[in-house]
């Protein structure tokens, strides 16, 4: 391909756009478009990810559990390391959550429930007092977000893709069946344009004369905490509330500490404020035996929410040639093989993988064409 022509345009290198690009360039001269001085920094670089199959909307459960074998088996060379490390996940109904546990059951897969006394052998630092009843998953693992957004990055580059950084796009044009995006780095150029610009996206819409869905960022902020002296907290399993209103997963050595907050915010480059991070701690420490004294660092992500909580996935209804990859919602990581596979057949107009078609999704399921009035 020329320097500024190809088959598809990928705008934003996050892990939904590296993903959809890598499987692209398999078979299309594919571009990726980073407004970033590097790829993955307002999102996919802040995720505190886990493989959960049972967590998220409908479809995001479904391609994370059509995603489980890519998991277990990358293609070779596309990391060093393994891409997760089992580590079970630990869900507590205090009283007040009953509906919450039972819409958690309703649409959960292999969960066992276990005793508090079960669950304190896990986790030593539980209060036996909080929680009503105990669930546990152990299909579930950490995710290396890093060696799976540089290994899909890796694998967009081997099959003759190019990555462009500090190329946001300010102007996106249509004329005789080609998209042209302004940029720092100059005009580029393709038939096929892939949003993937996470909580800008519907800006780029809006750039493309397409109408916005109605994306909406959410900030999710993280709090890390040492740990009490002389405990292995890496042998811990993640623990969380079955009304998602907190989260604690080990993590080198600390304790990631979360409100889940799901706070909504503008487009930026997101940080955490310190009343929102006080919640979450709280909120912990109604749960265990353990005071926080201090927090020694904190950082916050954007999560984007379409208005029904599921992805946007799908060509525009009116603007040809531009295709919609958004919306994760914050499941983006564990969703992506999945998520990235599927993407890849409706912009090459193929069958949905059959994999993906066993859990339950259709070609028609996430198209942005839903939200139209």
């Amino acid at each position: 391909m020329s320097s500024h022509n190809a088959d598809i345009l990928v705008i934003g290198a996050g892990i939904a756009g590296a993903s959809v690009a890598a499987h692209l360039a398999e078979r299309h001269a594919t571009i990726i478009l980073e407004m970033e001085d590097r790829p993955g920094y307002h999102t996919t670089g802040r995720s505190a990810a886990v493989y959960e199959p049972n967590y998220g909307p409908r479809s995001i459960r479904a391609l994370t559990r059509a995603g489980r074998s890519f998991y277990h088996a990358p293609p070779d060379g596309f990391a060093g390391a393994p891409l997760t490390v089992p580590r079970p996940s630990l869900f507590l109904m205090p009283a007040g959550q009953e509906e919450a546990a039972e819409a958690f059951l309703a649409t959960s897969q292999g969960i066992e429930t276990i005793s508090v006394a079960q669950a304190k052998a896990l986790h030593p630092l539980l209060r036996e007092t909080y929680p009503k009843a105990c669930y546990l998953d152990t299909s579930t693992s950490d995710i290396d977000v890093d060696l799976l957004h540089q290994g899909y990055l890796r694998l967009f580059k081997a099959r003759g893709g190019r990555l462009v950084c500090n190329a946001g796009a300010s102007a996106l044009a249509n004329g005789k069946g080609r998209w042209t995006v302004a940029t720092p780095q100059g005009d580029f150029s393709a038939p096929i344009i892939v949003n993937a610009a996470g909580a800008w996206a519907d800006q780029i819409a809006g750039l493309a004369g397409a109408r916005p869905v109605g994306l909406f960022p959410r900030g999710r902020s993280i709090a890390v905490v040492p740990p009490p002296t002389q405990c292995n907290v890496m042998a811990w399993p993640l623990i969380t509330d079955t009304g998602e209103t907190w989260y604690c997963k080990p993590s080198g050595g600390k304790l990631l500490v979360s409100p889940a907050d799901t706070t909504p915010v503008d487009p930026h480059d997101a940080y955490a404020e310190d009343e929102t991070l006080a919640i979450g701690i709280e909120r912990f420490q109604e749960a265990v035996d353990f005071e926080v004294t201090h927090v020694e660092r904190n950082w916050a992500g954007l999560r984007t929410f379409a208005p029904d909580g599921e992805p946007v996935c799908g060509y525009d209804p009116k603007c040809e040639g531009f295709f919609w990859l958004a919306g994760q919602g914050g499941y983006g990581i564990q969703s992506a093989p999945g998520l990235s596979r599927f993407a890849a057949a409706l912009i090459e107009r193929r069958p949905v993988p059959e994999d993906i078609a066993a859990q339950g999704m259709g070609e028609t399921d996430l198209l942005p064409g839903r939200f139209a009035t």
